[in-house]
Protein backbone atom coordinates (compact mmCIF):
# COMPACT_ATOMS: atom_id res chain seq x y z
CA UNK A 1 0.00 0.00 0.00
CA UNK A 2 2.89 2.30 0.14
CA UNK A 3 4.32 2.78 -3.40
CA UNK A 4 0.70 4.06 -4.34
CA UNK A 5 0.62 6.52 -1.56
CA UNK A 6 4.28 7.10 -2.38
CA UNK A 7 3.81 7.64 -6.29
CA UNK A 8 1.55 11.25 -6.56
CA UNK A 9 4.28 12.76 -4.29
CA UNK A 10 7.03 11.64 -6.90
CA UNK A 11 4.82 13.38 -9.44
CA UNK A 12 4.55 16.47 -7.31
CA UNK A 13 8.04 17.06 -6.92
CA UNK A 14 8.80 16.24 -10.56
CA UNK A 15 5.80 18.97 -11.26
CA UNK A 16 7.24 21.28 -9.26
CA UNK A 17 10.73 21.16 -10.58
CA UNK A 18 10.15 21.31 -14.31
CA UNK A 19 7.37 24.41 -13.42
CA UNK A 20 10.86 25.69 -11.71
CA UNK A 21 13.24 24.96 -15.01
CA UNK A 22 10.52 26.84 -16.73
CA UNK A 23 10.21 29.66 -14.95
CA UNK A 24 14.03 30.39 -14.56
CA UNK A 25 14.26 30.23 -17.89
CA UNK A 26 11.18 32.56 -18.42
CA UNK A 27 12.90 35.12 -15.96
CA UNK A 28 16.29 34.79 -17.27
CA UNK A 29 14.72 35.87 -20.80
CA UNK A 30 13.17 39.00 -18.82
CA UNK A 31 16.21 39.99 -17.30
CA UNK A 32 18.22 39.96 -20.94
CA UNK A 33 15.34 41.70 -22.96
CA UNK A 34 17.22 44.95 -23.31
CA UNK A 35 20.09 43.24 -25.29
CA UNK A 36 17.94 41.67 -27.73
CA UNK A 37 15.04 44.27 -28.04
CA UNK A 38 15.48 47.56 -30.87
CA UNK A 39 15.46 50.70 -29.28
CA UNK A 40 12.17 52.37 -28.54
CA UNK A 41 10.83 55.98 -28.50
CA UNK A 42 7.96 55.45 -25.64
CA UNK A 43 9.86 58.48 -23.39
CA UNK A 44 11.88 60.41 -26.16
CA UNK A 45 13.33 63.64 -25.30
CA UNK A 46 11.72 63.34 -21.87
CA UNK A 47 13.94 64.36 -18.70
CA UNK A 48 13.66 61.69 -15.97
CA UNK A 49 14.32 61.56 -12.16
CA UNK A 50 14.84 58.12 -10.27
CA UNK A 51 15.87 57.97 -6.86
CA UNK A 52 16.86 54.27 -5.18
CA UNK A 53 18.91 53.24 -8.02
CA UNK A 54 21.59 52.03 -6.38
CA UNK A 55 20.84 48.50 -5.73
CA UNK A 56 23.14 45.74 -8.53
CA UNK A 57 19.35 43.61 -8.44
CA UNK A 58 16.98 46.69 -8.06
CA UNK A 59 14.18 47.93 -9.34
CA UNK A 60 15.37 51.67 -9.54
CA UNK A 61 18.29 50.63 -11.41
CA UNK A 62 16.65 48.28 -14.15
CA UNK A 63 13.98 51.29 -14.54
CA UNK A 64 16.92 53.66 -15.28
CA UNK A 65 18.31 51.29 -18.11
CA UNK A 66 14.39 50.80 -19.81
CA UNK A 67 14.11 54.38 -19.58
CA UNK A 68 17.31 55.03 -21.55
CA UNK A 69 16.32 52.37 -23.83
CA UNK A 70 13.22 53.90 -24.39
CA UNK A 71 15.23 57.44 -25.28
CA UNK A 72 14.73 59.73 -22.54
CA UNK A 73 16.70 62.65 -23.23
CA UNK A 74 18.72 62.78 -19.42
CA UNK A 75 18.28 60.91 -16.74
CA UNK A 76 19.35 62.24 -13.26
CA UNK A 77 19.70 59.44 -10.99
CA UNK A 78 19.85 59.46 -7.21
CA UNK A 79 20.76 57.11 -4.09
CA UNK A 80 22.10 57.13 -0.93
CA UNK A 81 25.06 55.17 -1.61
CA UNK A 82 27.15 56.24 -3.96
CA UNK A 83 29.37 53.16 -4.53
CA UNK A 84 27.38 52.01 -7.73
CA UNK A 85 26.56 54.78 -9.51
CA UNK A 86 29.63 54.70 -11.71
CA UNK A 87 28.76 51.50 -12.58
CA UNK A 88 25.36 52.48 -13.54
CA UNK A 89 26.00 55.61 -15.39
CA UNK A 90 28.85 54.09 -17.56
CA UNK A 91 26.47 50.54 -18.53
CA UNK A 92 23.59 53.51 -19.84
CA UNK A 93 26.25 55.50 -21.52
CA UNK A 94 28.40 53.09 -22.88
CA UNK A 95 25.04 51.27 -24.57
CA UNK A 96 23.18 54.55 -25.12
CA UNK A 97 25.57 57.32 -26.03
CA UNK A 98 22.68 59.30 -26.78
CA UNK A 99 21.27 59.31 -23.20
CA UNK A 100 22.86 62.24 -20.69
CA UNK A 101 23.13 60.84 -17.49
CA UNK A 102 23.76 62.80 -14.22
CA UNK A 103 24.53 60.56 -10.83
CA UNK A 104 23.96 62.08 -7.60
CA UNK A 105 25.04 60.58 -4.42
CA UNK A 106 22.26 62.25 -1.93
CA UNK A 107 19.13 61.36 0.55
CA UNK A 108 15.62 61.11 -0.90
CA UNK A 109 14.25 61.75 1.68
CA UNK A 110 16.05 65.26 2.31
CA UNK A 111 14.13 68.13 1.29
CA UNK A 112 17.27 70.58 -0.68
CA UNK A 113 18.31 67.85 -2.30
CA UNK A 114 15.55 66.91 -4.32
CA UNK A 115 14.31 70.27 -4.27
CA UNK A 116 17.53 71.02 -6.35
CA UNK A 117 17.66 67.88 -8.75
CA UNK A 118 14.11 69.18 -9.57
CA UNK A 119 15.48 72.63 -10.14
CA UNK A 120 18.65 71.31 -11.83
CA UNK A 121 17.06 69.48 -14.50
CA UNK A 122 14.69 72.61 -15.11
CA UNK A 123 17.86 74.98 -15.56
CA UNK A 124 19.98 72.42 -17.70
CA UNK A 125 17.19 71.10 -19.79
CA UNK A 126 14.14 73.46 -19.56
CA UNK A 127 11.84 70.57 -18.73
CA UNK A 128 11.19 67.81 -16.41
CA UNK A 129 8.88 64.89 -17.46
CA UNK A 130 9.06 61.95 -15.25
CA UNK A 131 9.83 61.41 -11.60
CA UNK A 132 9.97 57.83 -10.13
CA UNK A 133 10.47 58.12 -6.85
CA UNK A 134 11.76 54.61 -5.72
CA UNK A 135 13.79 55.33 -3.09
CA UNK A 136 12.86 53.06 0.03
CA UNK A 137 13.94 50.55 2.81
CA UNK A 138 11.86 47.59 4.53
CA UNK A 139 12.28 45.60 7.95
CA UNK A 140 11.17 42.71 9.26
CA UNK A 141 11.18 43.58 12.92
CA UNK A 142 8.42 42.33 14.77
CA UNK A 143 5.82 44.87 16.53
CA UNK A 144 7.07 44.58 20.16
CA UNK A 145 10.94 44.98 18.61
CA UNK A 146 9.80 47.89 16.97
CA UNK A 147 11.34 51.00 18.17
CA UNK A 148 10.44 54.78 17.41
CA UNK A 149 13.53 55.51 16.31
CA UNK A 150 12.95 52.83 13.86
CA UNK A 151 9.34 53.73 13.40
CA UNK A 152 10.35 57.32 12.66
CA UNK A 153 13.22 56.45 10.51
CA UNK A 154 10.83 53.97 7.67
CA UNK A 155 8.74 56.91 7.83
CA UNK A 156 10.90 59.58 6.75
CA UNK A 157 12.84 57.44 3.93
CA UNK A 158 9.60 55.76 2.57
CA UNK A 159 7.07 58.13 3.10
CA UNK A 160 8.43 61.56 2.69
CA UNK A 161 10.65 60.99 -0.26
CA UNK A 162 7.28 60.28 -1.90
CA UNK A 163 5.69 63.70 -0.51
CA UNK A 164 9.18 65.53 -1.78
CA UNK A 165 8.72 64.20 -4.97
CA UNK A 166 5.57 64.88 -5.83
CA UNK A 167 5.39 68.76 -4.12
CA UNK A 168 9.25 69.96 -6.37
CA UNK A 169 8.75 67.82 -9.33
CA UNK A 170 4.92 68.56 -9.99
CA UNK A 171 5.99 72.15 -9.55
CA UNK A 172 8.43 72.09 -12.06
CA UNK A 173 6.25 69.85 -14.44
CA UNK A 174 3.54 72.72 -14.80
CA UNK A 175 5.77 74.77 -16.56
CA UNK A 176 5.32 74.44 -20.39
CA UNK A 177 8.48 75.24 -22.14
CA UNK A 178 7.66 75.07 -26.48
CA UNK A 179 11.36 76.15 -27.09
CA UNK A 180 12.46 72.77 -25.61
CA UNK A 181 9.68 70.66 -27.15
CA UNK A 182 7.34 70.78 -24.27
CA UNK A 183 4.31 72.68 -25.55
CA UNK A 184 1.99 72.28 -22.75
CA UNK A 185 2.57 71.32 -18.81
CA UNK A 186 2.17 68.05 -17.29
CA UNK A 187 4.57 64.92 -16.23
CA UNK A 188 4.24 61.49 -14.50
CA UNK A 189 5.73 61.01 -11.11
CA UNK A 190 5.22 57.68 -10.27
CA UNK A 191 5.51 56.29 -5.94
CA UNK A 192 7.14 52.56 -5.54
CA UNK A 193 4.70 51.01 -2.46
CA UNK A 194 4.30 47.53 -2.02
CA UNK A 195 1.37 44.54 -2.15
CA UNK A 196 1.80 45.51 1.67
CA UNK A 197 0.10 48.85 1.18
CA UNK A 198 -2.77 46.55 -0.14
CA UNK A 199 -3.28 44.09 1.80
CA UNK A 200 -1.62 42.87 4.93
CA UNK A 201 0.42 39.90 5.62
CA UNK A 202 3.28 40.98 3.60
CA UNK A 203 5.61 42.62 6.02
CA UNK A 204 6.57 44.51 9.11
CA UNK A 205 3.85 46.79 10.86
CA UNK A 206 6.28 50.31 10.66
CA UNK A 207 6.47 49.10 6.67
CA UNK A 208 2.95 48.54 6.04
CA UNK A 209 0.81 50.42 8.15
CA UNK A 210 3.12 53.55 8.35
CA UNK A 211 4.88 53.59 4.82
CA UNK A 212 3.18 51.92 2.19
CA UNK A 213 -0.32 52.53 2.46
CA UNK A 214 0.53 56.18 2.94
CA UNK A 215 2.04 56.24 -0.23
CA UNK A 216 -0.61 54.41 -1.96
CA UNK A 217 -2.69 57.61 -0.28
CA UNK A 218 -0.73 60.04 -1.26
CA UNK A 219 -0.81 58.78 -5.18
CA UNK A 220 -4.51 58.89 -4.95
CA UNK A 221 -4.39 62.30 -2.70
CA UNK A 222 -1.65 64.15 -5.20
CA UNK A 223 -3.81 63.49 -8.15
CA UNK A 224 -6.53 65.50 -6.76
CA UNK A 225 -4.06 67.99 -5.68
CA UNK A 226 -2.92 68.69 -8.83
CA UNK A 227 -5.87 68.72 -10.86
CA UNK A 228 -6.19 69.70 -13.94
CA UNK A 229 -2.48 70.51 -14.60
CA UNK A 230 -1.65 67.50 -16.63
CA UNK A 231 0.48 66.24 -13.76
CA UNK A 232 -0.25 62.70 -13.13
CA UNK A 233 0.61 60.47 -9.89
CA UNK A 234 0.35 57.05 -9.54
CA UNK A 235 2.21 54.06 -6.99
CA UNK A 236 3.33 50.74 -8.29
CA UNK A 237 3.24 48.05 -5.32
CA UNK A 238 5.62 45.16 -6.27
CA UNK A 239 4.92 41.68 -4.60
CA UNK A 240 7.95 39.36 -4.09
CA UNK A 241 10.20 40.52 -5.86
CA UNK A 242 14.32 39.34 -6.30
CA UNK A 243 15.88 42.69 -5.34
CA UNK A 244 19.03 43.81 -2.74
CA UNK A 245 15.74 44.68 -0.12
CA UNK A 246 14.80 40.95 -0.23
CA UNK A 247 18.10 38.80 -0.58
CA UNK A 248 17.35 37.94 2.81
CA UNK A 249 14.24 36.42 2.00
CA UNK A 250 15.74 34.49 -0.97
CA UNK A 251 18.81 33.50 0.61
CA UNK A 252 17.12 31.71 3.49
CA UNK A 253 14.70 29.71 1.35
CA UNK A 254 17.58 28.40 -0.94
CA UNK A 255 19.77 27.16 1.61
CA UNK A 256 17.22 25.43 2.77
CA UNK A 257 16.24 24.10 -0.52
CA UNK A 258 13.49 25.76 -0.84
CA UNK A 259 13.98 28.09 -3.55
CA UNK A 260 11.78 26.57 -6.50
CA UNK A 261 9.34 26.97 -3.82
CA UNK A 262 9.43 31.01 -3.67
CA UNK A 263 6.64 33.22 -4.79
CA UNK A 264 4.39 29.93 -4.65
CA UNK A 265 1.44 31.63 -3.17
CA UNK A 266 0.38 33.79 -5.67
CA UNK A 267 -1.76 32.78 -9.07
CA UNK A 268 1.64 32.74 -11.26
CA UNK A 269 3.38 30.37 -8.69
CA UNK A 270 6.28 32.17 -8.78
CA UNK A 271 8.36 35.46 -7.45
CA UNK A 272 9.19 38.45 -9.88
CA UNK A 273 11.91 40.20 -10.86
CA UNK A 274 12.87 43.89 -11.23
CA UNK A 275 12.69 44.60 -14.65
CA UNK A 276 8.97 43.65 -14.76
CA UNK A 277 8.26 46.39 -12.69
CA UNK A 278 10.27 48.54 -14.43
CA UNK A 279 8.23 47.46 -17.51
CA UNK A 280 5.30 48.30 -15.46
CA UNK A 281 6.95 52.06 -14.53
CA UNK A 282 7.47 52.87 -18.05
CA UNK A 283 4.14 52.53 -19.03
CA UNK A 284 2.89 54.90 -16.06
CA UNK A 285 6.20 57.03 -17.28
CA UNK A 286 4.93 57.75 -21.13
CA UNK A 287 2.52 59.28 -22.75
CA UNK A 288 0.27 56.07 -23.32
CA UNK A 289 -0.80 55.85 -19.64
CA UNK A 290 -2.28 59.37 -20.14
CA UNK A 291 -5.72 58.93 -18.74
CA UNK A 292 -4.13 56.66 -15.97
CA UNK A 293 -3.86 59.08 -12.43
CA UNK A 294 -4.61 58.32 -8.68
CA UNK A 295 -4.08 54.49 -9.13
CA UNK A 296 -2.31 52.02 -7.01
CA UNK A 297 -0.56 49.78 -9.80
CA UNK A 298 0.21 45.92 -8.07
CA UNK A 299 3.13 43.90 -9.99
CA UNK A 300 2.55 40.89 -7.86
CA UNK A 301 1.73 37.95 -9.82
CA UNK A 302 -1.99 38.44 -8.98
CA UNK A 303 -1.06 37.40 -5.06
CA UNK A 304 -3.27 40.47 -4.13
CA UNK A 305 -6.55 39.85 -6.65
CA UNK A 306 -7.81 37.04 -3.98
CA UNK A 307 -8.33 36.48 0.27
CA UNK A 308 -6.65 33.46 1.06
CA UNK A 309 -8.58 30.42 -0.65
CA UNK A 310 -6.94 26.49 -0.80
CA UNK A 311 -6.15 25.78 -4.46
CA UNK A 312 -9.30 24.24 -6.27
CA UNK A 313 -11.99 24.78 -3.53
CA UNK A 314 -14.07 27.27 -3.08
CA UNK A 315 -15.25 26.58 0.66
Amino acid sequence: MAAPRDQPLIKQSESLEAAWKRTAARLSKIQSHLDIAERGGRLKDKVCIVTGVGSLKGIGRATALLFAHEGARHLFLVDYAGENLPDLKSAITQKYADVKVTTIQADAADEAAIRGVCSRAMQEEGRLDVFFANAGIATGTVLQDTSVKQFNEVMRINALSCFLAIKYASAEMKKANPSRGKEFGGGSIILTASVAGVRSGAGAIDYISLTVRRVNSMAQTGAWQLQRTDVRVNSVCPGLIETGMTVGTFDYARARGNGAKIGQLNPLGRYGVAEEVANAVLFLASDESSYVNGQNWAVDGGLSASIPVVPGKFA
